[in-house]
């Protein structure tokens, strides 16, 4: 079996490390063709010499210098490029066979755009991109040769649950609705008045996946569960009324399908973000992640929960931005993220948050989302606005 090419867009991030975990596992299926990093330079220096990419990207000239000057004498040879360009470049280079699309937030569009656009095998795991892009993105992928297959948790084992031969961007038959499972994050059980005073610490400290700052927040707002309920529509082509959220805190049931007959069925496994990326890896095959198999004697029991939307209202948000369509899930992404990192950087209150996502979306008028101009511009319109508002919120008014 000749050798695949890999390129990790996002390769120092948690979904990178995993990816490259994995691959290291199979030296023989498996070669690293590319890496990139936002800012963690030191990190991306070691992957280089360990994985000898030919291609490693940086955000910006001067990151990119630090990281030549790095891998000067390690003979690793490996190209250093910088910016938006060298991150197409490399997503959709002719020797590239498969692209994990790993980089976190809408700075991952154009890339994942672009190895679409090139025919690779694309492992989504960045569901901004087809948040901001949903039917752009998806004509994309039915225009080319591209194999869109998903990564996050949740969705991976809808596809895994879904019939056989079933493709992203297709309705499969006899689906009445899927059940996109949520753990319900570090405040499921927390009043409003006490997630008031939330930190970003607590907020960060997931009860049972590792993963970066911002989707961690994401999780514990219930946002990232409204951005992957928009992703499922795009992905299975469902009504947002044929997607239904389901906190179930063991995390142990990652999401489920249910079929016209009366079946349910369901895709279990351990809380291991390297089980749907080995499944991308090499499907339709399936390989050794490094995750032990699910022991149900330990787990016990399996509990299911509506979710809260008056103390999480972003999940509301986020059905509301599908149904109204066009750009307002490009609206709706945009204020999330510079809430996020306001709040992260304590110049805004936890509970804000949606407070900020919800007079952004509010008070800008939505347009049809006709084009990557048109979503582009949505998005920069809609980072102003949420920036002007973060005063305003820390006022109370």
């Amino acid at each position: 079996m000749a050798q695949q090419l890999v390129t990790i867009l996002g390769a120092t991030g948690s979904i990178g490390q995993s990816t490259l975990d994995v691959v290291a596992r199979h030296p023989d299926r498996f070669r690293i063709f590319a890496l990139t990093t936002h800012q963690r330079v030191d990190s991306l220096a070691e992957q280089c010499l360990r994985f000898r990419p030919r291609f490693a990207v940086t955000a910006c000239e001067v990151d990119a210098e630090l990281l030549r000057k790095s891998l000067q004498s390690s003979g690793v040879g490996t190209e250093v490029l910088f910016g938006t360009e060298g991150l197409v470049k490399v997503a959709s280079a002719p020797e590239a066979d498969v692209v994990m699309a790993a980089i976190v937030g809408a700075a991952g569009l154009l890339p994942t755009l672009a190895a679409v656009q090139a025919g690779k095998r694309v492992l989504l795991a960045n569901k901004e991109a087809l948040v901001m892009s949903g039917a752009l993105f998806m004509e994309a992928v039915a225009a080319s040769s591209a194999t869109l297959l998903p990564i996050d948790s949740e969705h991976n084992a809808i596809f895994q649950c879904l019939p056989a031969g079933s493709r992203c961007g297709e309705t499969a038959a006899g689906v009445e609705r899927v059940l996109l499972t949520a753990s319900g994050g570090p405040f499921r059980d927390w009043s409003l008045e006490a997630m008031h005073d939330v930190t970003p610490e607590q907020a960060i400290r997931h009860p049972k996946w590792a993963m970066g700052r911002k989707i961690s927040v994401d999780s514990a707002t219930l946002m990232n569960k409204g951005l992957e309920l928009i992703e499922a529509c795009w992905l299975f082509r469902l009504a947002p009324e044929s997607v239904q959220v389901v906190v179930h805190p063991e995390s142990v049931v990652h999401s489920l399908v249910q079929y016209v007959d009366g079946s349910t069925l369901a895709q279990l496994g351990n809380p291991d973000m390297r089980t749907p990326i080995a499944l991308g890896l090499a499907w339709p095959e399936r390989i050794v992640a490094g995750v032990p198999a699910l022991d149900l004697f330990a787990v016990g029991s399996l509990h299911f929960e509506v979710p809260d939307e008056q103390r999480f209202p972003c999940l509301r948000l986020a059905r509301e931005a599908i149904r109204t369509g066009g750009t307002a899930p490009a609206v709706l992404n945009a204020a999330n993220e510079i809430a996020v990192a306001a709040f992260l950087d304590r110049q805004l209150r936890f509970t804000d948050i949606p407070r900020v996502i919800e007079r952004t979306l509010t008070e800008l008028p939505m347009m049809v989302a006709d084009g990557l101009t048109t979503i582009l511009e949505a998005d920069r319109t809609a980072r102003e606005h949420a920036t002007r508002l973060l005063a305003i919120c820390a006022k109370g008014a």
